[in-house]
């Protein structure tokens, strides 16, 4: 049933690998795992040795295949989705994807068998064949990889990492990738958060979207109508906190009208590795990440309000982030799940070649399977390096989590009726008894909290946000508080393999992720080699245009407030956190009426745009860009020229992020067809599973 042309090392090699490694010496020749040393192991962070003893728990060494048989994969799936193929839709267990497409047990014996010579713990090799899960001592990794673990100070937070490269003997290097992380730096959510809001604010009205409201504007009430309501469908969450009050979740069910769909269920799991060790502790509530895994459960359930919601959270080890732990575990467990949901991220060039190499095999092996993966694109606009921050200095990146070929990455977009002053056309003067207000589907602009954007440039009486007169550049940008990196991402893959000449500058040995064969067809898609994100785009505005996801969140201590009275003095909040689930809401409608899993979305989403159906299964988005704040010489329109060696700004700091150094070129504009800021568009839920079928 199931093709392969796999190809393993001769057993005269295998052999005297492990030779070679059993009688490795200090001396014997080291090969370099390059680019897996955080950015912020510096001489500057530097507070010195962490002591022998230091506890490295659940680290993992990321596997790797010969280029033939990654090729093998990457073409069975593509079979896979491919319904003239007899492949199609044969979805494959996580053991028998790693007897046809893992490492020769050979290998993988090998490596273990070095791992316990130098003392480690192995605490799982996953059936996958890509990944085993072991621990020891600071002491161990010294001896063992060569590089010392170091106290770190920065911004005020303690941290661990290894301050060089990590060594291993030139013998395993045909099959070990790298170690996925030595550091406990974490992955950040997409979620932006806003202060509790009156219905008046600074003399404007604002519209919160609740369930209700996303019936309507995404077309769900007439998919629930047809009985597409999620029924039979589990949606799992990747999380590394538990919720901080499963009374939330039915708060905010009973409140907004969903406590009638009486299959809808709710669940925290803590997945255990498949014939190993635990490895996944129950994190309890860790703030403020509590407040993703509330998001993504409550928002996932109003998009298929039936379906079994199921929070999957590990706690992070002091190396590994919890979030990728789950996700392993999951996935090579007997009953994978069907649909994931992902809201964390991290640039590529900052989270490092092996971590992106463990997500994007992790993603592969799920979509293998017949998982179908939604990971939010980002909060950064086009410069995912520089979350948090008031200007980008680090030019164009993706999210390394949301930019492989196995995920569907979710963008971000906003309501245009504010800008047009056409808000009454499209919300009524009262709610319902479920606080829905929306009249209709709402003309979308790209998500753009930032001065940069040209939209809201324009709106605040600026001809520019950019330049010593433009909007970044006035007081009005810091009062209003739009001084940010803030915008739903997108942009090229740029460094998901290689190490960068700078740190965290796309360059040096980088390359992106190839593109996809299945992102093509639509116009607007660039003829640029790599795969661009993101896919498709959803609300995720945070207030800046006067709408906002409200959210039952009563952790107060961590942004939350308490669920009492009507839904505006609850929590709000914005950012492509909220898309992810609801598409992944969206995907279990889709498998409730194919009666099967569908693995990887896109193949679907991209031939349906290309198709004569297109204009009724995606909204267009047109308007606007995703263009945020910046400065340095990266990416940045403003920097005039070099002067004796170093860059000169026109622009006092106050760039705006362009894909053109000649001239001012957003990074990244909307526009007809797929565009950088917000993919295909958005979606209409009941069209996208009525022509479902079409699309394969």
């Amino acid at each position: 049933m199931y093709s392969s042309s796999r190809s393993t090392l001769p057993l005269l090699y295998c052999t005297a690998l492990s030779l070679s490694v059993a009688s490795a010496q200090p001396s014997a020749r080291l090969h370099t795992l390059s680019g897996n040393t955080h950015v912020e192991a510096s001489a500057q962070n530097d507070r010195g040795k962490v002591v022998d003893s230091f506890t490295m728990e659940h680290m993992i060494l990321q596997l790797k295949r010969e280029p033939d048989q990654e090729q093998a994969v990457k073409d069975f799936i593509d079979r896979q989705h491919d319904p003239a193929s007899p492949d199609f839709h044969k979805w494959l267990t996580a053991a028998q994807f790693g007897q046809l497409y893992g490492p020769a047990q050979q290998e993988i014996e090998t490596v273990t068998t070095w791992l316990e010579s130098n003392g480690f713990t192995v605490n799982a090799v996953y059936p996958s064949g890509m990944s085993i899960d072991f621990s020891g001592t600071a002491s161990q990794v010294l001896t063992a990889f060569h590089t010392e673990i170091h106290k770190l100070s920065v911004n005020g937070k303690d941290h661990i990492a290894n301050m060089s490269d990590p060594q291993i003997p030139e013998a395993l290097a045909p099959v070990v990738a790298g170690i996925v992380s030595l550091h406990d730096f974490r992955p950040h959510s997409m979620k932006k958060s806003r202060a509790k809001y009156t219905v008046a604010r600074g003399g404007s009205t604002y519209q919160l979207v609740t369930p209700a409201d996303l019936a309507t504007i995404y077309d769900l009430n007439a998919a629930f109508a047809a009985g597409y309501t999620g029924q039979g469908q589990t949606i799992a969450l990747i999380e590394d906190s538990d919720l901080f009050s499963t009374n939330d979740w039915n708060t905010f069910r009973s409140t907004l009208g969903l406590a009638g769909y009486t299959s809808g269920s709710l669940t925290t799991v803590h997945p255990a590795p498949t014939g190993g060790r635990t490895n996944c502790a129950d994190p309890g509530v860790v703030g403020p990440d509590d407040g993703e895994a509330i998001i993504d459960a409550e928002w996932a359930s109003a998009a298929a309000p039936n379906a079994a919601i199921q929070v999957a959270a590990c706690a992070s080890s002091s190396t590994t982030f919890g979030g990728l732990i789950a996700l392993q575990n999951l996935i090579n467990s007997s009953t994978p799940p069907q649909i994931v949901s992902m809201s964390f991220g991290e640039c590529e060039t900052g989270n490092g070649a092996t971590s992106n190499a463990a997500f994007n095999a992790a993603y592969q092996q799920a979509v293998a399977e017949g998982a179908s993966i939604f990971v939010a694109a980002g909060d950064e606009g086009g410069a995912s390096c520089d979350a948090g921050g008031v200007a980008a200095t680090h030019g164009i990146a993706v999210s390394a989590f949301a930019s492989t070929p196995y995920n569907v990455a979710v963008g971000g977009t906003d309501f245009n009726d504010t800008l047009q002053g056409t808000n009454n056309t499209y919300w009524g003067t009262s709610n319902s008894s479920t606080y829905g207000s929306a009249l209709s589907y709402i003309p979308e602009i790209p998500w753009n909290d930032s001065c940069a954007g040209g939209l809201l440039a324009a709106y605040a009486g600026y001809l520019t946000g950019y330049g010593a007169n433009g909007y970044c550049g006035s007081s009005d940008a810091e009062t209003s508080g739009t001084l940010a990196v803030a915008a739903g991402s997108g942009g090229p893959s740029g460094c998901a393999t290689g190490t960068p000449a700078s740190n965290l500058i796309v360059g040096g040995t980088c390359q992106g992720y190839a593109k996809p064969s299945w992102q093509a067809g639509v116009a607007g898609l660039p003829n640029d080699g790599v795969r661009d994100i993101p896919d498709v785009s959803l609300f995720a505005g945070d207030g800046i245009w006067g709408h906002y996801y409200v959210e039952c969140f009563s952790d107060v201590a961590n942004g939350g407030a308490k669920c009492t009275g009507a839904p505006i003095n609850w929590s709000g909040a914005g950012g492509t956190s909220f898309g992810a689930p609801i598409l992944a809401g969206i995907q279990a409608l889709v498998n409730q009426k194919m009666g099967a899993p569908q693995g990887n979305p896109n193949p679907v989403y991209y031939k349906l745009a290309a198709s004569s159906v297109a204009a009724s299964v995606f909204h267009n988005i047109t308007a606007g860009d995703i263009a945020v704040n910046c400065s340095g010489g990266w990416n940045c329109f403003g920097i005039a020229f070099e002067a004796r060696g170093r860059s000169v700004s026109l622009f006092d700091g106050n760039g705006g992020l362009s894909s053109s150094s000649q001239a001012y070129t957003p990074a990244f504009g909307a526009a007809s067809g797929w565009n950088f800021a917000t993919g295909i568009g958005s979606v209409d839920a009941y069209n996208l599973i009525l022509n479902w079928s079409k699309g394969q």
